[in-house]
């Protein structure tokens, strides 16, 4: 067995995975993350996971091989957090923090470190390609407070020499034709002007698309609220089909399909996988959504013939999915008595 630990800002959720590649749960199983309270009990919260979803699945701590562990980025390819922190780890015990080391020394056990954009690009791959999966390539987009995402080819996760490969939100897009006249080029919180992360997120909703859009609808629901409250009640709204709500949507659309069509330059992969939360509403929403990003990925004729553009399956167990695939692949290089 392996055990994948998805670590976010408020919880972790973990799973089980055997060596013939099934899944024992379901369903998420969560514990308090506590990463706000410091580096030890953020740690100790990580082995409080894992000794929960063994107990949950009936799975003893002697047939755990090795585990895998997904946080928020940025980290090195080792799990070392950024020497400027992050949004999740601000405090500047964190920074720099081996994050990875620290829960393997705690367990005693192998623990495999991949991003949470990385690992649910890493789930969405070998769920979707399956026995294939080593013979197929996928580019991941994960639309959330930022955008994460992922590279993977031949069923492995694309690190680079300095373990920031598929920081897809950070790529420069084609703003001609999908900003309307006057407004203004977006900008993101790295400091980038016109990526696709200051657009296709949250935080791309709360800083540039909301602002301009409500500029041009002063009256419209949304201007009364406070503007954090106003971005996350956008996503509703454009389920429910308001026009202002889903123009902001079919920009951010328009950006992942863009960044795909560049990607398709770069890896030229088999399918392009879309996740986050914009994608968790309802049916009707995400059909449009997902028709919007196929509609601006523009692809030369033999790659449409083998390529496709997908939603992340089950993408709030993912991260935790990813991480384990990622530890079962180290785990079956071990000796048998390891």
């Amino acid at each position: 067995m392996v055990v994948g630990i998805d670590n976010g800002g408020t919880s972790n959720n973990a799973t089980v995975l055997t060596s013939a590649g099934q899944f024992m749960v379901d369903h998420l199983v969560e514990v308090p993350s506590r990463v706000t309270e410091g580096t030890e009990l953020a740690v100790e919260a990580m082995v409080e996971a894992l000794g929960t979803v063994l107990e949950v699945t009936g799975t003893p701590r002697s047939a755990v091989r090795a585990v895998g562990l997904d946080t928020p980025g940025p980290a090195s390819a080792d799990g070392i957090i950024s020497s400027l922190g992050a949004t999740n780890f601000a405090a500047p015990e964190w920074w720099g923090f081996d994050v990875r080391g620290a829960l393997e020394d705690r367990l005693g056990l192998p623990v495999v470190y991949n991003n949470d954009g990385n690992a649910a690009a890493l789930y969405a791959h070998h769920e979707h390609f399956g026995t294939d999966a080593l013979r197929r390539g996928s580019i991941s987009a994960i639309v959330g407070t930022g955008l994460g995402g992922g590279v993977v080819e031949r069923g492995q996760v694309i690190r680079g020499a300095a373990g920031m490969a598929g920081e897809l939100g950070h790529v420069a897009i084609p703003m001609d034709g999908l900003l309307e006249p006057g407004q203004p080029v977006p900008r993101c919180n790295c400091g980038n002007v016109g990526d696709a992360e200051s657009v296709a997120s949250l935080t791309g909703i709360l800083n540039n698309l909301l602002p301009y859009w409500l500029s041009r609808f002063p009256d419209h629901e949304l201007a009364s609220m406070p503007s954090s409250q106003a971005a996350k009640a956008v996503r509703g709204l454009a389920a429910a089909g308001d026009p202002l709500a889903l123009r902001v949507f079919e920009q951010q659309a328009q950006a992942l399909g863009r960044l795909f069509t560049l990607a398709a330059q770069f890896t030229d992969p088999n399918a392009y996988f879309v996740g986050g939360g914009v994608l968790e509403t309802e049916s009707g929403f995400r059909s449009w959504f997902l028709e919007k990003v196929v509609e601006e990925t523009h692809l030369r004729a033999e790659q449409r013939k083998v390529a496709t553009v997908e939603l992340i399956p089950h993408l709030d167990m993912a991260g935790a999915r990813g991480a384990a695939v990622a530890a079962l692949a180290v785990a079956a290089r071990q000796p048998a008595d390891s």
